[in-house]
């Protein structure tokens, strides 16, 4: 009998060393796990760093957007032309009305003298003789701000400055005007995909940070049940995906910013366009993204593994 026993706990060993237990091939899959996190990491840098390259981009070309929209605006000249036997008081009145309504951002009051160097200017030919007796009209051009900058305001601005009896006439580009309407539905369009990009950036984020961590599944497990706490297990995890989001969102900023002043080099009139402040916030806006979703998301899947049970690992 005793013999018996000898051999059914020979046979039990023999069975547990050819077929290990679930946990001892949790504690294999978790090594085999950490000895490929290096290439998960590698490819959630690359992922995370593409999608925010892809935002920061429309992000940029939506500013710019913006930015052109406002210069063209403000560069809108409305011509102002006064009679030329204007006595200065009349002319003092004019423009500290122009100076003082709120639609307003800049004047230049053009007098004889001045109407002349542009006639110049414009490479016309000098002959004195005949631009001294002709009549050279003074005016006042007129830029409004840039949320002033439309037919409607503009229309309406006119007809207050005609009521000058020494006002002779007033014009400005109406058929370009009317076409500034339209770039602000662009604008807006762009903005609306900006938004829309923004949140399909969230969500692959959050898809290749799971993906990432899915590798990791088994170390987390097996860290669980030798007895760690869930503070110990996600802090290393969860400042190894503040490092990885931050060296994405750095690696994007910097193509950005090549992308940028490249442009710039290659259309110089892109430089006008620049806003250095508003650059920095969006490079800043972009950092602040690769980092809270990728710790958000890696967090998010450390507590899943954690609450699974050993066989859904699988």
């Amino acid at each position: 009998m005793g013999g018996k026993n000898t051999i059914y706990a020979l046979f039990l060993q023999l069975l547990f060393l050819t077929h290990p237990s679930k946990t001892e091939r949790m504690a294999q899959s978790g090594k085999q796990s950490a000895k490929r996190s290096k290439p998960s990491y590698f490819m959630a840098i690359l992922g995370v760093t593409l999608v925010l390259f892809i935002v920061g981009i429309l992000g940029w070309v939506v500013l710019n957007s913006r930015k052109l929209e406002q210069v063209l605006r403000e560069s809108a000249t409305m011509n102002v032309f006064i009679n030329q036997t204007t006595g200065d008081n009349d002319k003092d009145s004019l423009l500290a009305f122009v100076q003082t309504h709120p639609s307003v951002k800049s004047y230049r009051y053009i007098d004889k003298e001045e109407a002349k160097k542009e006639w110049l200017g414009q490479g016309n030919e000098d002959f004195n003789e005949f631009i001294d007796n002709m009549v050279l009209p003074r005016s006042v051009d007129v830029n409004f701000k840039s949320e002033f900058a439309d037919s409607m305001h503009m229309s309406s601005f006119q007809n207050e400055l005609q009521q000058f009896g020494f006002v002779t006439e007033v014009k400005f580009p109406r058929e370009v005007v009317a076409k500034f309407n339209l770039l602000g539905k662009v604008s807006l369009a762009l903005a609306i995909l900006a938004i829309v990009l923004l949140a399909l950036t969230v969500i692959l984020i959050d898809n290749t940070i799971r993906l990432a961590m899915f590798s990791n599944r088994f170390l987390i497990k097996t860290m669980q049940m030798v007895g760690a706490t869930r503070w110990f297990i996600a802090r290393p995890l969860n400042l190894r995906a503040l490092i990885n989001g931050a060296i994405s969102a750095l690696i994007a900023i910097a193509a950005i910013v090549i992308i940028v002043f490249s442009m710039e080099n290659w259309v110089p009139e892109l430089r006008a366009l620049r806003d250095t402040q508003t650059l920095i916030m969006l490079c800043l806006i972009i950092l602040l993204i690769g980092i809270s979703i990728t710790l958000v998301s890696t967090h998010r899947s450390i507590i899943k593994y954690l609450k699974m049970k050993l066989d859904d690992l699988y």
